[in-house]
Order: structure tokens, then C-alpha cells, then sequence
């Protein structure tokens, strides 16, 4: 009946042409058929007649390529790109409609119905070519375009679209701007690719956001997925105008229409780049000419075939040298120069070079890669959801739902915007458009399967490792990054010590390439507290770390839950969704907010033996393999105590029932408590006694190595251990050695044992020689780890060898250590350390200082360590309140020395406070340090008074910025340079505080 009327319809209007744009559908093997005129004055898609309907739902896989007659007659009802001026001829006279009006459901055209079209070819809404550029008939004879219905005669062969793809078939609900316009065409390039694996949709991600950092706009969508037309316009129009088309080929693809369509489009356009996904061109082929022989499916292989001199395959082990591979190309395809963020230099990306001894722990590795990527099989079946598909109105649930050009995007997918994505600043297509498959499953799945048949939750992106002090933790999760590092973008490496925490996380932007620097001084604009700047700092790391982007965040023995500074929830720094990024963390906690957590067991016992054997693998009779046993039982299968006696006995010439006794010969220490150590630390200390023993005896033997090179490699143990958690330089190392006291020699008196050891140590090429020589010789000896830094040489101690060392020299080694940080600190590599020195001096918080410092030496270290480093953390790193206390902290500490100077010099002067030239000689130089003190007082007042300006607070830096001329004014006079400068700050702060 509905045909009848429309039948009727074109009856009526034999004179004059439909002022919209109509599908003609020829058949290719007969002439048989009547044309039926049809016009398009329609202006709403849910008038669409249930022959429409059936034809949208006729579409073979629903595919965006093959474009249904319905489709293109609700596509053409409010495209803003056809013109009704354009010219055609007048239809028949009288057509009659046919007498069985059957929907057909009809196969895919021939991919030569695509035309090569470039961006450009897609019609703006000021300009429409002539329609017989876009419209053509299959009959030689047929030069111009007819009038003709949607709903063809029944034909034995396979009806032909006539209708030419750089047609845009796009219906919006309102009118589209040429903003929208030209965001449609602003795509360079478009990522095709199919099937519900998360890690194929996490590469394709991941290949959108690398080519968008190089400046590159991409769109990708799995076009299979589109249930509503709106959604598959969208794709139509983008694969139309970008200029490359890359498609991401797995074994399903094979069985998905739209995914051939796209390979064959863009291999006709020359313009393909496959990427195949855990497959390879040989498996492809062999499997489309087992499922078919057609046309289609040949066109499909000699695209591939013709493609391939890429060589683009991605697998397991070489996802990030794919990425970069893909996105070099397609920089050089479209002309664009690199802007890839620069890594920070002179380090690497994982801190320390990979344990060739690492044994062990498979199991545990397969569960944190079940956690974090689900089953590695590459089975799309595994990954199948299942789409519950409701009744659609005419209406889209898209695009047209929204009134503006630019369209909102829900987390959920029902919408498809048209924003920028990535780093990119014009706006244009969103990037990632998820599908609409219905109105009861709009909701992405939430599970995936794990190797045990298990479902686990997407969310489950963050993995901890739970484990007593020395059990293998870091080791574990440095493995991991070694093995899986090509499956991420960077693997970021982050010391979660709690003083440090903060300060590593900011470092992370120096090798993501973010600016996190404070506000610099402004005197128009809204000047931001120094909470915001901070809280920005932050946010933008986060940002940049928890995006599309997939990046490996270890977070390395995490303290507490809470940030030591500010007192941060470690949920505002670690949000919900991390994006891309999979975060680990090792812990010694045993819950961590509500993350999935493991236990780390102690080592199987046949991998503690191959562990104690050392890095030569030496083999021991049974009677010494038992006393290996003695030690895995003395020691816990602790793998930090086991890999000490791994390296003993790889380094000495000595039997394990030798290494043993003298071992088990060794006194324990007296059991007294140290008021700089904590409760922790001591527990840990009285529970392990073996592993105090072997620690022990491993600086006896560094004792007597080194004796006659002046104990430099036990020195740089004993200050190492008032050290930062970071790597640390041997330069920095030995020069803070230097300053240490002399070291008692009161360990000559062990047995018969021991000397054999000793006797041992010369043979063995353990005589360091160098600065280096003795780093190197504190690794061999299972103490440190080298670490990746450059230039020189780089270690980092255990954190089990800092507690010991710290209870065997006490707090001499501490001031050794800031007087080291002092001569050669740099702020710009070394900020952990110079951090850790000034909680050393000045104390933070409840803890008091540990370290008192003469005058000179107090003046020389605010001067080049305390006050650089403040500066540094305040500008570079947006660590503002923290910077204006230690500064706070350095001005309170000249002041009290000012008030012993005053009561020195009272008391020489006799009450007088003159500056007297007649005193004697050891009293000049107090006269000049005080001299100096005053002096770096006014410059510490000028510099807060700065650094306040750029917080707001104005009336705190014009006090501050007042003492400090009256103090120059004083001791320089009114015209010297630095008073003038701090009057013209002052002036500033006045001028500031006004417009306020």
C-alpha cells in the first residue's frame, strides 16, 4: 500500500523535478523493471516507509560503504551538502509502481563503485558539482540522470547501487555549520580495525594518540559495531576525506564486511597502510582463499599483497616499535616535521639495567598479565559481547540528539563527538568514536577473560604486590618491565618512598616533556594561590599519564597511603579510570586503598638454590649443597639475603661450609636503639638476625679489601646510607667518603675461618683502585644495583644496607654526607639527595635535625644547596609551600647564629656592639661570617618577598621585602645595587597590593 502511494505520488508531479536527491538502482544483467519517480520532501527521518526501514535493515553488516536505499533517501532529506538547484532531466510520464513491492536485500556493489576521491572531494555547503559526477547508470545509453525508486524489479543478478561514495550521506537534526564542515574534513587520517579484544582497541588508542602527538588528526572506529545510521554517515564522510587510510587486520577481520570494504577502498585509492594484529599477510591470505575465492575477496589480497612493503605486523614483543614505526611513516607520508616530547636526558627509561639472574616468580608474572591485559589469547571469541539490540526509532541516537555544531561525547559511547581529541588545538573529529549498538547495551562490557576461565573487571589496571623487606618485590616488577615494556608507550619508574613521593612524581614530567613551572610574576590577570599552581602541577602529570596513552607506572615501595607533605589520598593522585596506563605497586603495606593485591611468596626452593649459587653457577658437592640449605633457612628465603650469598661466593674463593662458619662466627650487635631510626626499621633489624650477620661480615670483608685505599668503598657504605632512595653518582659518593672520621679497625680477630676469607679477597680482583672501582665493588657484593644513569657511574644501596649502615657509624657518616651534597650537589640532577640532606641540617615537621653545622659551614650550605634547591622546587616543579618553608626554615637558622654572634661580640666588646678595627685575629673572622650571615638573611627576605608576589600574597613580601632594605640600607648603603633592587621590589609588591 505504501508504494501504491508513493507510486501515485510521482504520478502527480510528471512536470516538475523533486528538489532533493534520489538513489538510482539499475540491475546489472537485464533491463527489465519500471522506474518509479520519488521525490524528497520530507524533512523528518522518522516518516521513513516500513519499505525504507526493511531496506536500512537489509544492509549487509550493516555497512556504511554499502549504502541502502533508505539510507540515502534520509541522508539526502536534510544534508546541508545537496543542493536542490542542481540541473536534471524531467522524469517518465505516469510511472506505475511494480506489482510486488518485496523488500530485497541486497549484496555489496563491486568495489569499482568507489571512486578514488581525496579530501577535497566531498562538496562544500556553498558549492554542489553537477549530479551526474556523482550519479551514473550501469546503461551505456543512460548519459543523465533519471528519477528512479529505491525499491527495485527482482532480477536473477545482483542489484548495483548507483551511487557514488564521495557523496556525504550524513543527516543531522538541525543545519550544520562549515565550522562542522570543516571539522569533518580536517581528518588526515582514518583507523579501521574490528573485534572486542581490549588490547587491539587498546593498540589502536594508543596509535590515535601517537600520531595525534605528531600533529596527525586520526578517526577510529570499528564500524561493524554502528547499529544506527547516523553513526555510520559519520565514518562515510571521514573515510572519504582523510588521506591515508590505516587498517588494523586480525583474524577476524576476515569475517567483517565492513573491515574488507575498507582495505579494498583504500587500496584502490593507493593510499593503505595495514597493520596486521597478532597475524601476519601468509595466515590472511591462506585463510580469505579457504573461506572464499571471490572478486572481493581477491581484491582483498592483492591490496594486502600490494601494501605490505611496510611490513607493519604487531605482536606481543614489538607494539611500541610498531606504533613508532606506523606513526614515522605517516609523518612522512603527510610532510610533518617530529614534535615528539623530548625524554629528559642522561637518563633511561627504566632506572636499573635487568637482573640476568632473576629466577623465579613465573607464576607471579602470569598473574599480574592476567590482571592487567586479561587473556593473551588472541581468540576475538573470548572478547565477544553480546548486543542486545532495541527498537530504533527514525530518529538517530547520535548526532542528532544535539543542537550544536559541536557534539558531546559520554563516557558511556551513545554520543559521537566532534571535538578535538589528543594533544592537537584546532578543533575537529573526535578520535575515537565508540558505537551505538542500541538502546539496551550502551554500556561498554566490563569484563574480560582471564587464562583461568575467570572474568576479571577493565578496572583492574592497577596491580600491588604486597611482601616483607627483601622478598623480591622490585625485582618482580622490574622483570615485568623488561619483558612487557614494548606493550607501552614509556615505562615511568617512581620511588614511593613518603618524603620523596611527591618530588618523584613531579620528575615525571620532565620525561613526559610537561611544563609544571609556577606562574611567573604578572601584573594583569588573575594571580593563583600557590594551592592552585600546585594542584595544576599535579593535574597535568596526571593528564598526561592517565589518558589514552599507554604508559607502565611502577610506583617502588610505596610507604603510606597518605602523601607525607600535604597529606594527599593517594586515590587524588592514582583516578579511576587510568586510561591506558596500568599502574604496579610494590609494598610493604599490607592493604593499599582497594586495589587487587598480591602476596609475594618466598621463592621456590629450587630456585633459592640457583640463587645462592651466584652469577657463575658454580656446582657443590651434597655436603656443601646442605650448608646452602642451612643458609635458606637461617635466612627466611629472604631473596635479598639470598643473593648476598650468591655474590660472596661468586667473588670469594670460598666453599659455602666456609662461608657459613664464618658467617655464623660473627657477634650480633648489642641490641641498642637509635633515636634517628624507626620502629620499623629496628623490628625488621631484631627479626633478621642471620641477615645482620651476613651484612656483617660483607663489611668486613670490605675492610679488609680496601685497607690499604684508605677504606674508600666501606666510607661510601656508610654515607650511601643518608642518602636518598635514588641513584647516586660514585663522584658524589666518594667525595662525601672523604669527609669521613677515621674507622675503627676492630675487626681482626675473627677466626681461622674469616682469614681464609680475607686471604681470599686479593686474588679476586676485589682491590678497588678508583671511585668507580669501588662502586663496582659494592655491586658485586650484592649491596647495590647499578643503575642506568649517565654520565659516570651510578649505583643505588638497598634499602635493607641503609638501615644497617646507618646503625654501624651513626650520624659522623651524616654530616659526611651533607658536607658531599654541599661541595657537589646539582640541584638539577641530584634533588632527591639535596631534599635529603636538608632534612638532615634543618629537620621537617616533628623530626628534629640530625646534623649540627658550624657557622661558616651553615652559611656555605643555605648559599649553594638550601637556597638553590628551594628556587628549583618553587619555579621548575610548582612545589611552592614547601620551597617558602625551607626557606623560612634557612632564614630562622641565620638568625639564631646572628644572636650568638651578638652575644660573642657583647661579650668581647664589653656590652658595646661597635665595629671595633683593633681585635684581635681569631676574632676577625667571626667579625666577617657575621658580616656574611646578615648579608644572606636580606637575601633570603628579598627572595621569599619575590616568590609571595607570585602567590598574592603581597602584604607578607612588602614586610619581608622592608627588613630587607633596611638590612642593605645598613650595611651597603641607600645607592648600592642591591638595595635599589630590593626597593624596586618593593615598589612592585605597593603597586600589586593597589589594583588589589
Amino acid at each position: 500500500m505504501a508504494m501504491d502511494e508513493e507510486g501515485s505520488l510521482a504520478g502527480k508531479l510528471p512536470q516538475e523535478p523533486p528538489s532533493g536527491l534520489t538513489i538510482k538502482i539499475s540491475t546489472s544483467g537485464s533491463k527489465i523493471g519500471k522506474n518509479i519517480l520519488t521525490p524528497l520532501g520530507c524533512s523528518n527521518s522518522d516518516s521513513t516507509s516500513p519499505n525504507l526501514k526493511n531496506s536500512i535493515e537489509s544492509s549487509p553488516c550493516n555497512s556504511p560503504l554499502v549504502s541502502p536505499p533508505s539510507s540515502a533517501f534520509v541522508s539526502a532529506l536534510q544534508s546541508p551538502y545537496i543542493s536542490p538547484r542542481a540541473i536534471t532531466p524531467k522524469p517518465q510520464e505516469n510511472p506505475a509502481p511494480p506489482e510486488n513491492p518485496t523488500p530485497v536485500s541486497h549484496s555489496s556493489p563491486p568495489f569499482s563503485s568507489y571512486r578514488g576521491s581525496q579530501s577535497d572531494d566531498i562538496p562544500s555547503s556553498s558549492y554542489t558539482p553537477p549530479s551526474d559526477q556523482y550519479e551514473y547508470s550501469d546503461d551505456p545509453t543512460e548519459a543523465k540522470l533519471k528519477y528512479v525508486t529505491c525499491v527495485p524489479v527482482p532480477d536473477p543478478a545482483p542489484p548495483r547501487i548507483s551511487f557514488s561514495f564521495p557523496v556525504p550521506r550524513i543527516s543531522f537534526k538541525g543545519p550544520v555549520s562549515p565550522a562542522s564542515n570543516a571539522k569533518l574534513r580536517s581528518c588526515d587520517v582514518y583507523i579501521g580495525y574490528h573485534g572486542q579484544n581490549p588490547n587491539l582497541m587498546r593498540f589502536c588508542k594508543w596509535l590515535k594518540s601517537e600520531l595525534e602527538l605528531q600533529g596527525i588528526v586520526c578517526f577510529v572506529a570499528d564500524r561493524a559495531k554502528y547499529s544506527n545510521t547516523q553513526s555510520h554517515e559519520i565514518a562515510d564522510r571521514v573515510i572519504c576525506s582523510v588521506t591515508h587510510g590505516v587498517v588494523v587486520v586480525t583474524n577476524s577481520s576476515i569475517l567483517n564486511h565492513p573491515s574488507l570494504e575498507e582495505i579494498r577502498f583504500f587500496a584502490q585509492k593507493k593510499n593503505l597502510v595495514p597493520i596486521f594484529f597478532n597475524t601476519d599477510l601468509a595466515e590472511i591470505t591462506g585463510l580469505l582463499n579457504c573461506n572464499s575465492i571471490d572478486k572481493e575477496c581477491r581484491e582483498v589480497i592483492d591490496g594486502l599483497v600490494k601494501s605490505n612493503e611496510l611490513k607493519l605486523e604487531v605482536n606481543e614483543g614489538n607494539g611500541r616499535s610498531c606504533v613508532a614505526k606506523a606513526a614515522g611513516i605517516l609523518r612522512a607520508k603527510l610532510g610533518r616535521k617530529s614534535v615528539a616530547e623530548k625524554a629528559a636526558e642522561g637518563s633511561e627509561e627504566i632506572p636499573f639495567p635487568r637482573n640476568k639472574c632473576f629466577v623465579g616468580r613465573e607464576k607471579e608474572i602470569m598473574e599480574i598479565e592476567t590482571a592487567l591485559f586479561g587473556c593473551t589469547d588472541s581468540s576475538e571469541q573470548d572478547y565477544a559481547v553480546p548486543i542486545i539490540k532495541g527498537e530504533t526509532s527514525g530518529q538517530s541516537e547520535g548526532l542528532a540528539d544535539e543542537e550544536s555544531d559541536t557534539f558531546s561525547s559520554s563516557r558511556g559511547g551513545r554520543f559521537i563527538n566532534l571535538e578535538l581529541g589528543g594533544k592537537c588545538k584546532e578543533p575537529t573529529l573526535e578520535a575515537w568514536v565508540e558505537p551505538v549498538t542500541g538502546r539496551n547495551s550502551l554500556k561498554r562490557s566490563k569484563y574480560k577473560k582471564s587464562k583461568s576461565g575467570n572474568y576479571k573487571t577493565l578496572d583492574s589496571s592497577v596491580f600491588c604486590i604486597n611482601g616483607v623487606a627483601g622478598i623480591g618485590k622490585t625485582e618482580l616488577a622490574l622483570e615485568f618491565a623488561y619483558r612487557y615494556s614494548q606493550r607501552y608507550k614509556m615505562v615511568l619508574w617512581v620511588g614511593g618512598e613518603a618524603r620523596y613521593f611527591r618530588q618523584n612524581l613531579l620528575n615525571l614530567s620532565q620525561n613526559l616533556g610537561l611544563d609544571v613551572s609556577a606562574d611567573a610574576e604578572k601584573e594583569r590577570g588573575r594571580i593563583r594561590s600557590f594551592k592552585e599552581q600546585e594542584n595544576e602541577a599535579f593535574e597535568r602529570v596526571k593528564r598526561e599519564l592517565f589518558r589514552d596513552m599507554p604508559y607502565l607506572l611502577i610506583i617502588d615501595n610505596l610507604e603510606t597511603e597518605r602523601e607525607w607533605w600535604e597529606g594527599k589520598d593517594l586515590h587524588d593522585l592514582i583516578p579511576r579510570n587510568t586510561g591506558g596506563t596500568h599502574v604496579i605497586i610494590t609494598t610493604r603495606l599490607s592493604k593499599t586503598m582497594n586495589f587487587d593485591i598480591m602476596q609475594l611468596p618466598p621463592l621456590e626452593l629450587t630456585d633459592a638454590m640457583v640463587l645462592m649459587r651466584g652469577k657463575r653457577r658454580r656446582d657443590y658437592p651434597t655436603e656443601e649443597l646442605q650448608f646452602l640449605h642451612k643458609f635458606d633457612e637461617k635466612l627466611g628465603r629472604l631473596s635479598f639475603g639470598l643473593w648476598l650469598v650468591g655474590s660472596l661466593l661468586s667473588e670469594l674463593a670460598i666453599s659455602p661450609c666456609a662461608l657459613f662458619e664464618a658467617v655464623n662466627q660473627v657477634p650480633l650487635e648489642d641490641g641498642s636503639t637509635y633515636s634517628y631510626m624507626s620502629m620499623s626499621d629496628e623490628q625488621y633489624c631484631k627479626s633478621n638476625p642471620f641477615l645482620m650477620k651476613l651484612l656483617h661480615f660483607s663489611f668486613i670483608i670490605l675492610q679488609q679489601t680496601d685497607g690499604r685505599k684508605n677504606l674508600l668503598a666501606l666510607r661510601m657504605l656508610l654515607v650511601g646510607a643518608w642518602f636518598a632512595p635514588a641513584p647516586i653518582s660514585a663522584t658524589l659518593l666518594a667525595t662525601a667518603a672523604k669527609n669521613m672520621p677515621a674507622i675503627g679497625n676492630g675487626f681482626r680477630k675473627w677466626t681461622k675461618c674469616v682469614s681464609l676469607a680475607f686471604s681470599c679477597c686479593s686474588g679476586c680482583g676485589l682491590a678497588p683502585q678508583s671511585e668507580e672501582d669501588a662502586a663496582t665493588l659494592l655491586v658485586k657484593l650484592g649491596l647495590a644495583r647499578r643503575a642506568n644513569r649517565q654520565p659516570g657511574c651510578w649505583i643505588q644501596f638497598h634499602p635493607i644496607t641503609q638501615v644497617f649502615a646507618r646503625r654501624k657509624e651513626g650520624l659522623s657518616a651524616a654530616k659526611a654526607t651533607v658536607q658531599g651534597v654541599r661541595k657537589v650537589g646539582n640541584a638539577s640532577i641530584n634533588t632527591n639527595h639535596l631534599w635529603a640532606s636538608a632534612f638532615l641540617v634543618f629537620g621537617f615537621k616533628s623530626e628534629p635535625p640530625l646534623v649540627q653545622l658550624k657557622a661558616i659551614d651553615m652559611v656555605l650550605y643555605i648559599k649553594k644547596t638550601a637556597v638553590p634547591l628551594a628556587i628549583r622546587a618553587f619555579t621548575t616543579f610548582s612545589i611552592c609551600n614547601s620551597a617558602l618553608e625551607l626557606l623560612k626554615v634557612c632564614t630562622n637558622v641565620l638568625e639564631e647564629v646572628e644572636k650568638s654572634f651578638v652575644s660573642q661580640i657583647q661579650d668581647w666588646c664589653h656590652g658595646s656592639l661597635c665595629w671595633k678595627r683593633n681585635i684581635h685575629g681569631h676574632q676577625r673572622v667571626d667579625e666577617y661570617l657575621w658580616q656574611d650571615v646578615t648579608l644572606l638573611k636580606a637575601s633570603l627576605l628579598e627572595t621569599r618577598a619575590k616568590l609571595l608576589l607570585r602567590g598574592g600574597h603581597f602584604d607578607g613580601g612588602e614586610e619581608l621585602c622592608r627588613t630587607c632594605i633596611s638590612i642593605r640600607t645598613v650595611m651597603l648603603g641607600h645607592d648600592h645595587a642591591q638595595t635599589l633592587a630590593a626597593q624596586e621590589t618593593l615598589a612592585k609588591l605597593v603597586r600589586m597590593r593597589s589594583k588589589v
